[in-house]
Protein backbone atom coordinates (compact mmCIF):
# COMPACT_ATOMS: atom_id res chain seq x y z
CA UNK A 1 0.00 0.00 0.00
CA UNK A 2 1.39 3.69 -0.97
CA UNK A 3 -0.18 6.28 0.66
CA UNK A 4 0.06 9.78 -0.96
CA UNK A 5 -0.30 12.26 1.83
CA UNK A 6 -1.22 15.17 0.07
CA UNK A 7 -4.27 13.43 -0.01
CA UNK A 8 -5.02 13.12 3.48
CA UNK A 9 -6.39 15.66 5.95
CA UNK A 10 -4.07 16.20 8.86
CA UNK A 11 -6.07 14.54 11.28
CA UNK A 12 -5.44 11.82 9.01
CA UNK A 13 -1.43 11.76 8.59
CA UNK A 14 -1.11 12.47 12.22
CA UNK A 15 -3.17 9.16 12.73
CA UNK A 16 -0.45 7.97 10.19
CA UNK A 17 2.00 8.41 11.46
CA UNK A 18 1.83 8.17 14.94
CA UNK A 19 1.17 4.31 14.17
CA UNK A 20 3.78 4.26 12.13
CA UNK A 21 6.90 6.11 13.85
CA UNK A 22 7.07 3.48 16.80
CA UNK A 23 7.73 3.41 19.38
CA UNK A 24 8.27 6.48 20.64
CA UNK A 25 9.81 7.34 23.66
CA UNK A 26 7.25 10.00 26.26
CA UNK A 27 8.20 13.32 27.84
CA UNK A 28 6.42 13.34 30.72
CA UNK A 29 6.84 17.65 31.34
CA UNK A 30 6.45 19.15 34.23
CA UNK A 31 6.31 22.75 34.00
CA UNK A 32 5.23 26.15 36.60
CA UNK A 33 1.84 27.75 35.61
CA UNK A 34 3.21 31.24 34.16
CA UNK A 35 0.09 33.68 35.64
CA UNK A 36 0.54 35.19 38.25
CA UNK A 37 -1.94 34.46 40.36
CA UNK A 38 -1.83 30.78 39.98
CA UNK A 39 2.14 30.76 39.83
CA UNK A 40 2.37 28.38 42.83
CA UNK A 41 0.19 25.97 40.51
CA UNK A 42 2.30 22.99 38.42
CA UNK A 43 1.22 21.33 35.10
CA UNK A 44 2.27 17.70 33.80
CA UNK A 45 1.50 16.34 30.21
CA UNK A 46 3.01 14.14 28.20
CA UNK A 47 4.26 14.32 25.09
CA UNK A 48 5.29 11.40 22.54
CA UNK A 49 6.63 14.14 19.78
CA UNK A 50 10.01 14.12 22.23
CA UNK A 51 13.84 13.08 21.39
CA UNK A 52 17.16 13.96 22.43
CA UNK A 53 19.20 15.81 19.24
CA UNK A 54 22.20 17.01 20.28
CA UNK A 55 24.64 16.45 23.47
CA UNK A 56 26.70 19.33 23.24
CA UNK A 57 24.70 21.15 23.91
CA UNK A 58 22.73 18.79 25.54
CA UNK A 59 19.37 19.22 23.78
CA UNK A 60 16.10 17.49 23.88
CA UNK A 61 13.21 18.63 21.15
CA UNK A 62 9.34 18.78 22.12
CA UNK A 63 6.92 19.09 19.79
CA UNK A 64 3.56 20.49 20.89
CA UNK A 65 0.00 21.02 18.99
CA UNK A 66 -3.18 22.76 20.30
CA UNK A 67 -5.81 21.57 22.34
CA UNK A 68 -9.32 20.63 21.00
CA UNK A 69 -10.64 23.97 21.08
CA UNK A 70 -7.47 25.23 19.22
CA UNK A 71 -6.09 27.33 22.25
CA UNK A 72 -2.08 27.13 22.89
CA UNK A 73 -1.66 23.53 24.81
CA UNK A 74 -0.47 24.90 28.58
CA UNK A 75 3.10 23.23 28.79
CA UNK A 76 3.36 25.48 25.45
CA UNK A 77 2.28 28.22 27.45
CA UNK A 78 4.45 27.45 30.02
CA UNK A 79 7.81 27.55 28.62
CA UNK A 80 8.84 30.53 26.57
CA UNK A 81 12.59 30.61 25.97
CA UNK A 82 14.68 30.70 29.42
CA UNK A 83 11.72 28.61 31.30
CA UNK A 84 12.87 25.62 33.30
CA UNK A 85 10.79 22.51 33.25
CA UNK A 86 11.65 18.78 34.43
CA UNK A 87 11.11 16.16 31.69
CA UNK A 88 10.55 12.54 32.84
CA UNK A 89 11.06 9.14 31.50
CA UNK A 90 8.50 7.00 32.72
CA UNK A 91 8.38 3.67 33.24
CA UNK A 92 5.19 1.15 32.42
CA UNK A 93 3.86 1.18 36.36
CA UNK A 94 2.88 5.14 35.31
CA UNK A 95 1.25 3.88 32.54
CA UNK A 96 -2.40 5.00 33.26
CA UNK A 97 -1.16 8.08 35.14
CA UNK A 98 0.56 9.27 32.53
CA UNK A 99 -2.78 8.81 30.44
CA UNK A 100 -4.50 10.77 33.09
CA UNK A 101 -2.37 13.29 32.84
CA UNK A 102 -3.20 13.78 29.12
CA UNK A 103 -6.78 15.29 29.69
CA UNK A 104 -7.56 18.14 28.43
CA UNK A 105 -8.14 21.11 31.60
CA UNK A 106 -8.47 24.59 32.08
CA UNK A 107 -5.64 26.23 32.59
CA UNK A 108 -4.59 26.72 36.09
CA UNK A 109 -5.72 23.35 36.96
CA UNK A 110 -2.83 21.10 37.93
CA UNK A 111 -3.09 17.34 37.25
CA UNK A 112 -0.99 16.15 39.98
CA UNK A 113 -3.25 17.87 42.31
CA UNK A 114 -5.84 16.14 39.92
CA UNK A 115 -3.77 12.40 40.11
CA UNK A 116 -2.54 12.66 43.75
CA UNK A 117 1.10 12.50 41.90
CA UNK A 118 3.49 12.82 44.99
CA UNK A 119 6.75 14.78 44.10
CA UNK A 120 10.18 15.50 45.53
CA UNK A 121 11.91 18.91 46.40
CA UNK A 122 15.23 18.94 44.35
CA UNK A 123 17.91 21.19 45.92
CA UNK A 124 18.89 24.61 44.12
CA UNK A 125 15.93 23.95 41.49
CA UNK A 126 12.80 25.91 41.23
CA UNK A 127 10.74 22.73 40.06
CA UNK A 128 10.23 19.29 41.73
CA UNK A 129 10.14 16.26 40.10
CA UNK A 130 7.90 13.10 40.07
CA UNK A 131 8.62 10.74 43.23
CA UNK A 132 8.74 7.32 41.34
CA UNK A 133 9.96 8.45 38.29
CA UNK A 134 13.48 7.01 37.59
CA UNK A 135 15.06 8.92 35.35
CA UNK A 136 14.59 12.84 35.22
CA UNK A 137 16.04 15.73 33.58
CA UNK A 138 16.38 19.70 34.59
CA UNK A 139 15.82 21.38 31.48
CA UNK A 140 16.19 24.91 30.82
CA UNK A 141 14.41 26.12 27.40
CA UNK A 142 16.82 26.82 24.47
CA UNK A 143 14.43 27.97 22.23
CA UNK A 144 11.30 27.94 19.95
CA UNK A 145 9.67 27.43 16.73
CA UNK A 146 6.40 27.43 15.45
CA UNK A 147 5.60 25.33 12.34
CA UNK A 148 3.41 24.06 9.85
CA UNK A 149 -0.23 25.36 9.31
CA UNK A 150 -1.72 24.56 12.81
CA UNK A 151 0.56 25.75 13.38
CA UNK A 152 3.41 22.98 15.56
CA UNK A 153 5.50 24.33 18.53
CA UNK A 154 8.55 23.08 18.88
CA UNK A 155 10.54 23.51 22.06
CA UNK A 156 14.24 22.75 22.43
CA UNK A 157 15.46 22.77 26.37
CA UNK A 158 18.71 22.36 26.98
CA UNK A 159 19.59 19.34 29.82
CA UNK A 160 20.94 20.89 32.86
CA UNK A 161 21.13 18.55 35.29
CA UNK A 162 19.86 14.67 35.17
CA UNK A 163 18.26 12.24 37.80
CA UNK A 164 18.69 8.58 37.59
CA UNK A 165 17.39 6.30 40.23
CA UNK A 166 20.03 4.03 41.83
CA UNK A 167 17.89 1.37 41.30
CA UNK A 168 18.48 1.30 37.44
CA UNK A 169 21.95 3.07 37.29
CA UNK A 170 25.57 1.68 37.88
CA UNK A 171 28.93 2.75 37.29
CA UNK A 172 31.50 0.44 35.31
CA UNK A 173 35.24 -0.46 35.71
CA UNK A 174 35.76 3.03 33.58
CA UNK A 175 33.80 5.58 35.75
CA UNK A 176 31.10 5.47 32.62
CA UNK A 177 27.01 5.64 34.16
CA UNK A 178 25.09 2.29 32.18
CA UNK A 179 21.29 2.68 32.93
CA UNK A 180 19.94 -0.74 32.92
CA UNK A 181 16.73 -0.55 29.90
CA UNK A 182 15.28 -3.18 31.59
CA UNK A 183 14.73 -2.32 34.80
CA UNK A 184 14.00 1.74 34.00
CA UNK A 185 10.97 -0.74 31.84
CA UNK A 186 10.11 2.66 30.22
CA UNK A 187 7.27 2.78 28.56
CA UNK A 188 6.71 3.97 24.90
CA UNK A 189 3.93 5.22 22.45
CA UNK A 190 2.41 3.89 19.76
CA UNK A 191 -0.66 4.51 17.72
CA UNK A 192 -3.90 5.16 19.56
CA UNK A 193 -4.97 4.36 22.51
CA UNK A 194 -1.84 1.29 22.48
CA UNK A 195 1.51 1.70 24.38
CA UNK A 196 4.29 -0.52 24.35
CA UNK A 197 6.82 -1.58 26.94
CA UNK A 198 10.49 -3.26 26.94
CA UNK A 199 9.82 -7.63 26.42
CA UNK A 200 13.82 -8.00 25.90
CA UNK A 201 16.96 -6.29 24.71
CA UNK A 202 19.42 -7.21 21.45
CA UNK A 203 22.76 -6.58 22.53
CA UNK A 204 24.20 -6.28 19.13
CA UNK A 205 28.03 -4.82 19.53
CA UNK A 206 28.76 -1.77 16.90
CA UNK A 207 31.60 -2.30 14.33
CA UNK A 208 34.27 -0.08 13.97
Amino acid sequence: MNIDLQSLSSTQIYHLMTQTVIPRPIAWVLSRNNDDKRFDMLNLAPFSYFNAVSSDPPLCILSMGKKPDGKVKDTAANLPVGAHCIVHIASAENAKTVTATAATLDYGVSELEQNNIKTIDHENWLLPRIENCPIAYYCKVHSTQDIGNAPQRLVFVEVLEVYVSDSVSKQDDNGRIVVDAMATNPLARLGANQYAILGSVLDNKRPK
